[in-house]
């Protein structure tokens, strides 16, 4: 049997992380492991590194709902395919709309319906056959070839106390006490990992169907890059003259920021300059640099905080406005070429201008180098 997951990723839905759900596979001998969470794709990182851990084939891709009701899942045949299942998911967000009933045509993907549209199936879409449903052999079948089924077993809890946490979840998401909880609101109390003797019934019973759940599995082949493939490497144009020009700008800070027979704090930037420029970083602290100056162009006041404030070149780029030498703030706190993490800076604007800020960005880097970082509120 196959297993097509949601993980905690799904809000106030599923109860695994990716790591958990990598893990539960691994019991159960699965080589195969579809993660495809409810209007989210946040797991997807996890899951593929946890998944390649235990040598487990990872399968990624969404489930689109509105709600609780399934419109389609769609899965990432490739990396076109993954494009286009999360361009589809920044459409919605950015508009506001809910899920499409029927999947619009997209290039290297894999759409599994739960119902049969009223357009029928095109050549990339299949129709799911629940496992657990009363009658998962359906009637409304005569017009579909067999090579278009799909079976697999959804998991989102790992047993009957993570059912009941489901149902919290879910009582938390509609704002209403356990009672007031309708089925249709929650998952199937039977969506998790099938004990042994079922597995095997199923495996029997479903044989046809897992074959060719197979073959179209086995064509999902994603790999998801990682490192600088879709980066901006330089600001100017040329990582050498970014070099210059970071140098320049730097220097005549300094000027501005200190008195011109101030030794210590040349002494310092040079030093500063030297390994922010064999490390590579010559471009972010001007791109940092163009956020801020669009910033005050514009009249809005920014404050530049954290591990960031301990760098003179920063300073005299006016990123920050505290002063490293009086206050004796150690540069290597903020980079050095031991730290394993790459250095970031803190910028606050105002709630009332930040989304202009944002906006310049966008616009300023091309939406194909820019992107949006979140952090998830949980129950812990």
């Amino acid at each position: 049997m196959y297993y097509c997951c949601h993980s905690h990723f799904s809000l106030r839905y599923g109860t695994l992380s990716p790591e958990a759900l990598a893990e539960q596979a691994t019991k159960l001998g699965a080589d195969t492991l579809i993660l495809a969470d409810i209007n989210n794709s946040s797991g997807i990182f996890s899951f593929i590194r946890a998944c390649e851990k235990r040598g487990i084939h990872p399968i990624v891709g969404i489930d689109f709902r509105r709600g609780t009701d399934h419109c389609f899942t769609a899965l990432a045949a490739n990396e076109t395919g993954f494009y286009h299942i999360c361009k589809l998911l920044t459409e919605m967000s950015l508009n506001d709309q809910p899920a499409p009933r029927k999947a619009p045509l997209m290039e290297g993907t894999i759409i599994a319906y739960s119902k049969l549209p009223r357009e029928g199936l095109s050549e990339n879409e299949y129709l799911l056959i629940n496992p657990l449903a009363p009658s998962p052999l359906r009637t409304d079948l005569h017009n579909i070839h067999p090579d278009q089924l799909l079976c697999w077993q959804q998991i989102t809890f790992p047993d009957k106390r993570g059912f009941q946490l489901h149902r919290l979840l879910r009582c938390i998401d509609l704002n209403i006490v356990g009672s007031k909880l309708p089925d249709s609101a929650r998952s199937d109390h039977r969506a998790t990992p099938p004990d042994p003797e079922q597995e095997k019934e199923w495996n029997k019973r479903f044989d046809q169907l897992l074959k060719n759940t197979r073959k179209v599995l086995e064509s999902c082949h994603f790999r998801l890059q990682t490192g600088s493939v879709n980066n901006r490497n330089s600001f100017t144009g040329s990582p050498a003259a970014d070099r210059e020009l970071l140098f320049k700008l730097c220097r005549e800070g300094l000027k501005l920021r200190y008195s011109s027979a101030d030794k210590r704090a040349k002494e310092r930037l040079e030093k500063e300059l030297q390994v922010i420029d064999r490390l590579g970083f010559s471009t972010y602290f001007l791109i940092t640099w163009d956020i801020v100056r669009y910033a005050r162009t514009s009249g809005f006041y920014h404050v530049g905080r954290g591990s960031g404030a301990n760098s003179i070149a920063a300073y005299c780029l006016y990123i920050t406005d505290v002063d490293p030498l009086e206050l004796d703030l150690y540069f290597e706190r903020f980079i050095n070429p031991h730290r394993t993490s790459p250095p970031d800076f803190d910028i606050d604007f105002s709630w009332n201008e930040r989304d202009q800020v944002t906006d310049y960005v966008f616009k300023r880097y091309g939406e194909e180098h820019t992107a949006l970082l979140a952090t998830y509120n949980t129950f812990g």
